[in-house]
């Protein structure tokens, strides 16, 4: 019989370090080792327009670090007192604790200017980005099965958003911001029926009231960012649920993702942009300044800033209002202000069009499979032409919410301006529409061009009958690809009018109107055949091939 000498491993090994005794202690109990190795090493595909999204997270990042700082200072009363801080200009004016709270921001606290001026530059940039995000998802179709819901997500951070920067900039209690709210109880105002009870609500009775700051306020710290915060970590689960969408290339299908791991190359590159991000809008906030409220002073109900102008998101409903006729209609002792009432109408009406768009071209086009291969836009003309309406409509209806300062800055009638906005509305959007459209199709065929005859290559050639042409370099096989590989699906056919007994087929009027669109999206006119495998193998057999 004998004794065995070995020992434990664990006793070979010597005692665990307390740090690994945690360690273990908190991965039994939470898994994290397990999820960490199975999300840490998820691939994303590198391509400079991700980083669309990461602007916005990391100005939303930027937004919430400079609103902690600000809460520390800022007091959310209408209290009237009288300012006695160093801004001489305005010692001994009566004003809400508000603005003064806002202006001893400015004035007195180490950095605060500067924290300020981040937010709102940070605010501005946030809203930009997501728009010009969401654009970029909508051009490439990346919106497609199964991410609809991820892109309602996007457009309620937007439309959130949005509110959001309008409850900031109403903060301060200045003239400037004070002149906003005061169009903004003009369109709540004009709402049937609810509009004087939703403004007796919001302002705590007549306008300007005693409570709309502290209400603002709190929708502006809790409720609103509670909700983006919440919209925002769904949106990143469900990206790294669905996986990346990558634009078609070498090696990509709709069944893998080429790119780099998530830890530790994209955390890098991910920290490194934040940082970058940061010291621009840094930059910016030192350098340019935005909302001097010290210079319009505090809100007055009997005054009005000249030249206002909300922050640029709001300008397409400025000048939905501003361009509008001042058309009214009294009944029964009652007035409906349709000068107001219709752009109210007309703004959520855009803004949800965006909204169900998936749903709508997914019911179109009968497309029920997953996406995760981006289309060029150049290959999707009518959706590509939507977007252009969409985004020349803004503009249009942006220099009516300034008319006034185009005006003066440019020595025009405000009249003209006006009127070339409500025509505009109407012309500017179908116009950009069909222009991009045959733009599309313009691009499609050089693409189909290129794929049979290859590359222009700048180099003339004299044939033996005195002929000269330009030599033509065949593209790779990875050009090939690009150019070739998305599918060009056909529109849907409902059939033929009357049956094989030469009876009229019943077909509902829905059905028409969905094979109608159907032949938009898909038909001769909205797309331009892609090059055969036997037209490519002719052209480059050698027969009328230079």
């Amino acid at each position: 019989m004998t004794t065995s000498t070995e020992t434990p491993s664990s006793t070979r090994r010597g005692p665990k370090h307390p740090g690994q005794r945690v360690a273990e202690w908190t991965d039994a109990r939470l898994g994290l080792y397990k999820l960490g190795k199975s999300n840490l090493r998820k691939i994303f595909p590198d391509h400079w327009s991700f980083m669309l999204g990461e602007i916005c997270l990391y100005s939303f990042t930027i937004l919430i670090l400079t609103g902690v700082y600000l809460t520390l200072f800022f007091h959310p009363s209408m209290s009237e007192t009288v300012y006695n801080g160093p801004y001489a200009p305005l010692q001994g004016v009566r004003m809400s604790e508000a603005y003064a709270s806002t202006m001893h921001i400015s004035f007195e606290v180490r950095g605060g200017l500067l924290i300020r001026q981040i937010h709102h530059w940070s605010a501005l940039i946030f809203i930009a980005g997501m728009i010009v995000h969401m654009m970029r998802v909508f051009f490439t179709g990346a919106f497609r099965k199964p991410r609809e819901l991820n892109w309602l997500f996007g457009w309620t951070l937007l439309f959130i958003g949005m509110f959001e920067g309008f409850t900031g900039y109403s903060l301060p209690d200045d003239l400037l911001s004070g002149t906003g709210v005061r169009f903004t109880e003009g369109a709540v105002l004009s709402t049937p029926i609810v509009g004087t009870y939703l403004s007796m609500f919001l302002f705590g009775g007549e306008f300007p009231g005693h409570n709309f700051v502290p209400i603002f306020y709190s929708a502006h710290i809790l409720l609103l960012p509670g909700i983006m915060a919440a919209l925002l970590v769904a949106h990143l689960i469900l990206v790294f649920y669905h996986k990346h969408t990558q634009f078609a290339g070498a090696g990509k299908t709709e069944k893998n993702v080429v790119g780099m791991p998530f830890f530790p190359i994209y955390t890098a590159k991910a920290g490194g942009f934040f940082f970058l991000v940061f010291g621009v809008i840094a930059a910016i906030a030192a350098i340019a300044t935005i909302n001097p409220i010290w210079t319009m002073g505090p809100y007055r109900p009997d005054q009005v800033s000249t030249g206002a102008q909300p922050d640029w998101y709001m300008g397409f409903s400025e000048g939905l209002i501003r361009v509008m006729p001042g058309w009214e209609i009294s009944a029964w002792g009652h007035t409906l202000v349709l000068g107001v009432f219709i752009p109210l109408i007309v703004f959520p009406t855009v803004l949800i069009a965006i909204a169900v768009w998936p749903f709508l071209e997914s019911w179109v086009t009968g497309d029920r499979g997953e996406h995760h291969l981006l289309d060029r836009p150049r290959n999707r003309p009518v959706r590509t032409g939507f977007g252009v309406a969409w985004l020349m409509l803004y503009f249009t209806l942006l220099i009516g919410g300034g008319n006034d300062l185009w005006a003066t800055h440019f020595h025009l009638s405000i009249e003209t301006i006006t009127w070339s906005v409500r025509i505009g509305f109407f012309v500017v959007p179908v116009l950009s529409y069909f222009v991009t459209k045959r733009i599309c199709l313009g691009l499609q065929r050089r693409d189909r061009d290129k794929v049979l005859h290859g590359r222009e290559s700048g180099i003339i050639k004299r044939l033996p009958h005195g002929e000269f042409i330009e030599v033509h370099e065949p593209l790779d096989q990875t050009e090939l690809h690009i150019l070739t590989a998305h599918p060009q699906p056909q529109p849907l056919d409902i059939g033929p009018e009357v049956d094989e007994n030469g009876v009229e087929r019943k077909v509902s009027a829905v059905t028409k109107v969905r094979a109608r669109l159907s032949r938009n999206f898909y038909g001769e006119h909205s797309q331009i055949p892609k090059p055969t495998v036997e037209e490519y193998d002719e052209i480059t057999s050698g027969h009328g091939h230079h």
